[in-house]
This record gives C-alpha cells, sequence and structure tokens, in this order.
C-alpha cells in the first residue's frame, strides 16, 4: 500500500501522539526486519528481546525512506522520522488505518487452527487467485506484528486479504480481528498445541473460537466437519456456516483420497456447485483437508471451480512444511521441520508411514508448550513403532529414547540412501531446518 509520511503520522496521531519530523515522502509497505527492507518502505524497529531501533540506519541504508521511533528522530539517520510513544502500537493502529482504505468490497479471510494454517492459507491463495486479487500474509505472519505488516504491504486493489491467525493466549485471535475485520474465518482443527497457555484441549476450542464469535453476519465461517470441537463452534457465531471434510454431511466433502509414490494426495471434492477431482503437489493425506477448506472459501467467494481446481493443482506452501528435499546420497527428507504438535506430528509420521521405501526414521524433536509433555511425547514415539517407524530424538529425552546431538543427527541421515525416507520435524526451538539444510540438495 502506497501512502505518505505526513497521512500515516496524522493517522496515528488521532491514537495516541505523533510526529513527522523531515520531510515528507510516499511510503510503499513496510518492514520490522533491517534485512528484508526494500527501497521505499517504512521501517518499523519492534522493541523486544533486542531494540529494533538499533538497526535503523542499516534499514536506511537498505532502502527505507522513512522509520518510526519511541526515541524520536535517531541522529546520524538520514531519512524522515515519525516519532511515536510505542513502535509496536503504533504499527498496529497503522494497520488498523490502512485497513478502511481499501475498497469497501475488499474481503479479509482469517484462518486459525492447531494445524494447517499456513498450509491452508497458500492452499486459499492459490484457489482465489485465479479470478481474484489477493493479498495473504508471507510465511507464518501471524501475531500483531505480522498481521499488521500483511495488510500494510497489501496492494490497494486488492479484493481478498488472506490473513493467518496464531494463538498463544485468550484474547489474541479477537485482538487480531479487531485489526484485520474478517467476514470469512476458517477453523481448521483444534489438537495439542500451545496447551500450557490454555488450560488444556478445550481451552485451545475456546480461544481458537474467538474468530467465528468475530464475524459478521453476512460473512462465513468455515468449519472442518470432521473435527468435532471445530463444528461444535457453529453455535458460537451469528455468521453463514459452511463445513468441509470427509463426512458425508459435510458441505464441501472431500473423498476417496489417494497418495501417490510421494504421499502427494489426490481426491474428489463434491460441492454446492459441482464436482471435480483434485490434485495437489503437496506430500500428506491431511493436506486434502487443506485443500477443502480453500475450496469452501471460494465457494463462499463465487470462485468457479474449475479455476479453484486448477490453482491447487501448482500450489506449493511455505517452507519446511511438508517440503520435499533429497540427501545427497538419495534418500527422500519429509521436511515438516517449521514447527510441531502431536497433532501435526501424527498426520506427518502417517504420511512417512505411507511412502513406498524400505527403510523410515524420523528425527524429531522437542514439542514445546504442552500441558503434559511427557505423556504427549511417549504417546508420538509409540505410533511411531506401530507404523514401523524408527524415531531418533534429537536433544530431549521426551521420546523415552536416548537422544542425539544435532550433529549426530546430521551424519545419520546422510549415510542414508536411495531406499530411505526421512521426516524431519519439532517445534521451533529444536531448530530442526538447520538439519534439513545441512543435509539436502534441493
Amino acid at each position: 500500500m502506497r501512502f505518505s509520511a505526513r497521512d500515516l503520522a496524522d493517522a496515528l496521531n488521532e491514537q495516541s501522539p505523533a510526529r513527522l519530523d523531515g520531510p515528507d515522502s510516499f511510503i510503499d509497505g513496510v518492514s520490522f526486519d533491517s534485512r528484508e527492507v526494500v527501497a521505499g518502505q517504512l521501517f518499523v524497529p519492534i522493541v523486544a528481546e533486542r531494540d529494533g531501533h538499533d538497526f535503523v540506519a542499516d534499514a536506511v541504508a537498505q532502502g527505507a525512506v522513512a522509520y518510526l521511533s519511541s526515541r524520536g528522530p535517531l541522529p546520524g539517520v538520514l531519512a524522515t522520522c515519525i516519532a511515536v510513544r510505542d513502535t509496536g502500537e503504533a504499527l498496529i493502529d497503522a494497520a488498523r488505518w490502512a485497513r478502511t482504505r481499501f475498497p469497501g468490497g475488499t474481503m479479509a479471510v482469517g484462518i486459525t487452527g492447531s494445524v494447517g494454517k499456513t498450509s491452508t492459507k497458500d492452499f486459499v491463495t492459490a484457489a482465489l487467485s485465479g479470478e481474484r486479487r489477493v493479498a495473504a500474509s508471507r510465511k507464518s505472519f501471524n501475531n500483531e506484528q505480522g498481521l499488521p505488516v500483511t495488510i500494510l504491504n497489501a496492494s490497494p486493489d486488492t479484493e481478498v486479504l488472506v490473513l493467518e491467525m496464531g494463538m498463544r493466549g485468550f484474547g489474541q485471535i479477537d485482538f487480531l480481528c479487531r485489526i484485520a475485520r474478517p467476514a470469512i474465518g476458517v477453523v481448521t482443527r483444534v489438537g495439542e498445541a500451545h496447551t500450557s497457555m490454555v488450560g488444556g484441549i478445550d481451552g485451545v476450542a475456546r480461544a481458537k473460537g474467538e474468530l467465528v464469535e468475530a464475524l459478521p453476519s453476512f460473512g462465513f465461517a468455515v468449519l472442518n466437519a470432521d473435527d468435532e470441537r471445530v463444528l461444535s463452534m457453529s453455535s458460537r457465531t451469528s455468521a453463514r456456516v459452511l463445513t468441509y471434510g470427509e463426512v458425508p454431511s459435510a458441505d464441501v466433502r472431500i473423498t476417496d483420497v489417494v497418495l501417490d509414490d510421494r504421499g502427494r494426495p489426490t481426491f474428489d471434492v463434491h460441492t454446492p456447485v459441482g464436482h471435480s477431482e483434485v490434485r495437489l503437489s503437496v506430500p500428506g493425506r491431511h493436506m486434502a483437508s487443506n485443500a477443502g477448506a480453500a475450496i469452501a472459501v471460494g465457494v463462499a467467494l463465487g470462485v468457479s471451480l474449475d479455476s479453484m481446481v486448477s490453482g491447487l493443482a501448482n500450489a506449493m506452501v511455505a517452507d519446511h512444511r511438508m517440503a520435499e528435499a533429497v540427501t545427497t546420497k538419495g534418500a527422500m527428507i519429509v521436511d515438516d521441520s517449521y514447527n510441531a504438535n502431536p497433532t501435526s506430528m501424527e498426520a506427518a509420521l502417517r504420511t512417512l508411514a505411507s511412502l513406498p521405501t524400505s527403510g523410515k526414521t524420523a528425527v524429531l524433536g522437542l514439542m514445546a508448550e504442552l500441558d503434559d509433555p511427557a505423556t504427549s511425547h511417549r504417546k508420538i514415539a509409540d505410533l511411531a513403532r506401530t507404523l514401523g517407524i524408527q524415531v531418533v530424538a534429537v536433544e530431549t529425552e521426551l521420546y523415552g529414547i536416548a537422544p542425539v546431538s544435532l550433529s549426530e543427527a546430521i551424519d545419520l541421515v546422510s549415510s542414508l540412501g536411495s531406499t530411505d525416507a526421512v521426516l524431519v520435524k519439532g517445534s521451533r526451538v529444536a531448530g530442526l531446518e538447520r538439519l534439513v539444510d545441512a543435509v539436502s540438495r534441493r
């Protein structure tokens, strides 16, 4: 989105004191990462573990034409400063202001769930892009910094904003909805993710349901009919409900799921506007459900089924989410290292088990933020054994086997050959993408 520094400063000043210091200039989007600044952007220094103000000069050297600052103009920085009380709050206020600048018909789609948020976001984008101008969250930009940046970086002629919404406690999704004002809300699954923060899985359902509660009556709640906790959210919204899943009652019904020799699903989809075969380029049976959610969103928006099927056929998901890679010796890697919880771990293990290889190994890291971590990790280890999968635990004893170091895991995976397949998965704190990067030739 393009706007002037003065207009932004005036808009921010309506919420909290803000002052333009320096010449007015036109701004094309925002960034809070000085390494990723694009020429013409506004840099927003976030104050967290590191103080983003320390990187303002780097951002300006990268091409930022203006920056927010809670310290006032910074010495030696030759760019326009917008002085504010708190840069994080100002970023949120800027996004609220920017949301009002889109055409009246611009729709926002909010996507949440314990698993599948990012993949569903990518599939929704692919399914809609043939007939709608779509702007979507990058990577997993799903919090109080990432969602505002997505809105502020969207083109002013955007017809559909596709926004991932994460949850780390009660009230967070409601807060994000008050910024984005979604008319369509997708809830993928309720699982054991961040349970330690909300008192268990029922707390997860309560927190995720804030999305459907925020929807207007003219909107759509797109709910996974295969998940009872998600389906029950239909009573918490005034919006119209559109369900998807494999149960016969689903409005968008998935049938006849078949995986190819790389674990990629083909399935039939039956919708209120017709039926079709869908082929995906991403491994994982559970990806059929995420694609079904995308089709349901398209049905709500009046996108033709043929266009959606065509878009989904070539859709790819973000890095380190059920991505395919190969080691130098030819072993197949299923790289799902971005994050993990018991629900997503089970889905990934079942994908590995479906592959036609003689050797199957799961290199697993810690699953963080669980209310009963010992039981959850042991259940995953038991499932892997049932599926005939060897588990390699990296730097955690919770799986009930002797752990190895990251370097030892790298050596082990490097030794596997063309008859082997390996899943790499753990929570962000495990950092297992380092293993994938070390052993793969993509």
